[in-house]
């Protein structure tokens, strides 16, 4: 049995982390525009972003999640849905960018490309492949840069991130 996000989420001792720094160098880098945050947990990437003028969409199917991002910042456009089972739906070129943080969905890949505006931007991590790990949850070395082939890849890296005991490939993409 997988964890229990709404008791996760809604555990007073849990506190909500700092904006991944691949977030934090593309909101310096972009003038505020649409931004959709994918599995946005208690909302790091949305409430930064929001902060910073961007309008915003975060969805996660953990309601202790989204009930956070609503009080931290109203203005967020935060969703109750659940992604595996199609409850929300990626508008076509409706976002300069895209946050997908350690949310492994595959058959989400294309509609996320075409969710992305041309000029726009994907940004993120997700887990590699362990032994032992379930496979539907972690990527192989290199799938994740195959999903963005023929974009702009100004970013990409695969080992172990600072705080988490798990290695992961990250990126950062622009659509042509």
């Amino acid at each position: 049995m997988g964890r229990d996000w709404n008791a996760h989420f809604a555990d007073p001792e849990y506190t909500v982390p700092q904006p991944d720094p691949l977030v934090i160098g593309l909101a310096d880098s972009l003038p505020p525009g649409c931004a959709l945050d994918l599995a946005c947990g208690a909302g790091r990437h949305a409430i930064y972003l929001a902060r910073l003028g961007w309008r915003v969409t975060a969805v996660d199917s953990a309601g202790s999640a989204i009930e956070r991002v609503r009080r931290a910042a109203p203005e967020i456009d935060a969703r109750v849905a659940d992604l595996e089972r199609g409850e929300f739906v990626i508008e076509l070129a409706a976002f300069d960018l895209i946050c997908d943080f350690y949310y492994l969905q595959r058959d989400l890949f294309p509609a996320i490309r075409e969710g992305v505006r041309p000029g726009g931007v994907f940004a993120g991590a997700i887990h590699l492949r362990e032994a032992g790990r379930n496979p539907r949850f972690s990527m192989e070395s290199g799938e994740l840069r195959a999903e963005f082939a023929g974009w702009k890849i100004s970013y990409y890296s695969e080992h172990g991130d600072a705080g988490r005991s798990r290695r992961s490939a990250r990126i950062v993409a622009r659509r042509a």
